[in-house]
């Protein structure tokens, strides 16, 4: 993926607009050392000296520019607010582990939204706090997909263009030459085996939860 020249990096209100020429000659042992002295210019050159790697980073795994700033704007903001209590030893491998860290949170909490997302779609109901504890581990998108797919034939087609594809009742029926009758009785017969599905398999999923 090519990646345009990052001129301007994530604004951190509290960077100055330059640091030193005296600091670019430190080594990241001793911008660490004048960190941890409350030494602005040493922090403003430690943003200088990283910013652009770690952006570039955060883009690549995200494709998100926006997403990629706040994340390394995020992480500069907690490295001068813990400034004082944190033990960093090496300097460039803690920024991209944290880095990485943020990375990897953000990719799951978009993936336990999308889950719920589909849940709800899916079943026509709103998931309680255990279900959405279940999204956090990443597993229940993947067992309603399973679900379906379980789902006899012409009930899982129902299904999916009842729930997936937005059809009503009466749109279904012409699709697939069925009764709206008997297109509603599918519709009830998916949702009460999905549900039984879903319902085995939280059970163990939500013991686990509990005693973690």
């Amino acid at each position: 993926m090519y990646l345009r020249p990052y001129s301007h990096p994530p604004h951190v209100p509290f960077v100055l607009s330059s640091s030193s020429s005296r600091y670019a000659t430190f080594s990241d042992a001793d911008l660490l050392a004048a960190l941890r002295t409350d030494d602005e210019g040493g922090f403003t050159e430690i943003y200088q000296r990283y910013c652009y790697q770690l952006f570039t980073l955060a883009y690549r795994k995200l494709n998100n520019r926006e997403v990629a700033e706040e994340l390394v704007q995020d992480l500069f903001e907690n490295l001068w607010n813990r400034r004082a209590s944190q033990e960093i030893e090496q300097l460039k491998q803690y920024l991209f582990s944290a880095l990485r860290y943020r990375i990897i949170n953000y990719i799951k909490a978009q993936q336990v939204r999308a889950g719920y997302e589909l849940y709800c779609r899916l079943t026509g109901t709103q998931a309680d706090t255990a279900t959405e504890d279940a999204l956090a581990h990443g597993e229940l998108s993947a067992a309603l997909l399973a679900g379906v797919r379980k789902l006899p034939t012409k009930t899982r087609e129902i299904f999916q263009l009842s729930r997936l594809e937005q059809y009503s009742v009466a749109e279904i029926s012409g699709r697939v030459n069925l009764s709206e009758k008997t297109v509603e009785y599918h519709l009830t017969k998916s949702l009460k085996l999905l549900r039984g599905y879903l319902r085995d398999f939280l059970v163990p999923i939500l013991l686990v939860l509990c005693h973690c």
